[in-house]
């Protein structure tokens, strides 16, 4: 891989992963949790995208293939567990669920987002699982191309991790009132990103024209 496929491939996975775009949906899905607790679910969301894109880098078509999974049924199944997400975002019941802990660490499974939605379907959604099998299908077998590929979808996810980490800064920043629109607004936007997932699994699969 040449310099200018490698920036060609950052580009492309920073801009569908979007780090600088997830950092206030951070801030929102971890809003009440402790310093520690946030640096935690941050490195363990990052981790988990790390692995997931990893596997699929390597073996993707073949992973879906054997379980008898299409893209488009991906996208499908990730927009409507994304929109689920939205809803919490929208009432406040994620918010309600944290009043009262005053743990230094998230101990509710269900009330940790760094597996759902962080590092999947946001970082290692359907779009950034297709980009890497298509990046990783022009190596004709090349370990070091291969190698290249891994190396820049672990810097952009580097560069999610630094943002995730400036969420504390974030909040400061907004205060109560402006987290609470944030919230507000990121859970409409969450919705409408769930729906379009959901519409382009529909198109991709040729049920009806959109």
């Amino acid at each position: 891989m040449t310099m200018a496929e490698a920036i060609t491939a950052f580009v492309a996975l920073f801009v569908i992963i979007d780090p600088i775009g997830l950092a206030p949906l951070f801030v929102a899905l971890t809003q009440g949790a402790s310093a520690s607790a946030r640096r935690a679910i941050a490195v363990r969301a990052c981790v988990i995208s790390l692995i997931l894109l990893t596997l699929f880098g390597l073996a993707g078509e073949a992973i879906l293939g054997f379980l008898g999974i299409s893209m488009p049924a991906f996208r499908i199944a990730g927009g409507i567990l994304l929109f689920l997400t939205a809803l919490d975002m929208l009432f406040e019941r994620r918010t309600k669920r944290r009043e009262g802990q005053a743990s230094d660490s998230v101990t509710d499974p269900e009330d940790d987002p760094s597996i759902f939605p962080l590092a999947t379907p946001l970082i290692a959604g359907p779009g950034s699982i297709a980009t890497m099998i298509l990046l990783t299908g022009q190596s004709s077998g090349d370990v070091a191309y291969l190698a290249m590929v891994h190396g820049v979808m672990a810097a952009v996810l580097a560069c999610v991790l630094v943002m995730f980490l400036l969420g504390g800064v974030i909040e400061r920043g907004l205060g109560p009132t402006g987290i609470m629109v944030v919230t507000r607004l990121l859970g409409m936007l969450l919705a409408a990103l769930s729906v379009q997932f959901v519409l382009d699994g529909i198109r991709d699969l040729g049920i009806m024209p959109l």
